[in-house]
């Protein structure tokens, strides 16, 4: 049994099902339109929250792909999580690390002037960073009992038009 938390409107959780045409993959999003979207595929997918999912007994995949830095406590999370997998069980996820980058600089900036700042109060990265360093993660994993295989990647991504950086943030940093 697979579990695709924060799996959106269903793009990787159909790969996970064509990887493992056997297995059961349950995916978890927050929003429904993405979850009606991912049902429109055929995904057995439910609005939720990650905070409150708990793995089913006979979970050994979770996968979680640019979600957890929207969850401040995600690194608890991750820990909680890796208690309550079976033994042999494996967690993947995958977290932006560009929290530090100019354009991310400049959203907390503003953030924090009126008349943004009220109504971007609960902005989760608006004081700062909101995840840690593959190693961070690997330490709390392997204080947890865990066999870690951490590493980072950095994507170079072509940019184009009047505002490439606007636009490329108004899909995360600046979605609402």
């Amino acid at each position: 049994r697979g579990a695709h938390l924060g799996g959106g409107p269903g793009n990787l959780t159909v790969s996970l099902s064509q990887r493992w045409p056997d297995a059961a993959v349950e995916a978890w999003d927050s929003s429904p339109e993405m979850v009606k979207a991912a049902q429109e595929r055929g995904i057995d997918a439910a609005v939720g929250d990650v905070r409150t999912w708990t793995p089913k007994p006979d979970t050994d995949v979770v996968v979680s792909n640019a979600t957890l830095q929207w969850v401040p406590e995600h690194a608890e999370l991750l820990v909680r999580w890796a208690r309550q997998l079976a033994a042999g069980s494996w967690i993947a996820m995958q977290v932006p690390g560009n929290f530090d980058a100019p354009s991310h600089q400049a959203v907390r900036a503003v953030a924090r002037r009126a008349p943004f700042a009220n109504p971007l109060r609960d902005m989760p990265f608006r004081d700062g960073k909101v995840v840690d360093t593959a190693g961070g993660y690997a330490n709390r994993l392997t204080d947890a009992g865990c066999t870690v295989d951490a590493w980072e990647t950095t994507y170079v991504h072509e940019l184009s038009g009047e505002h490439p950086v606007l636009e490329w943030i108004t899909g995360t940093a600046l979605r609402d």
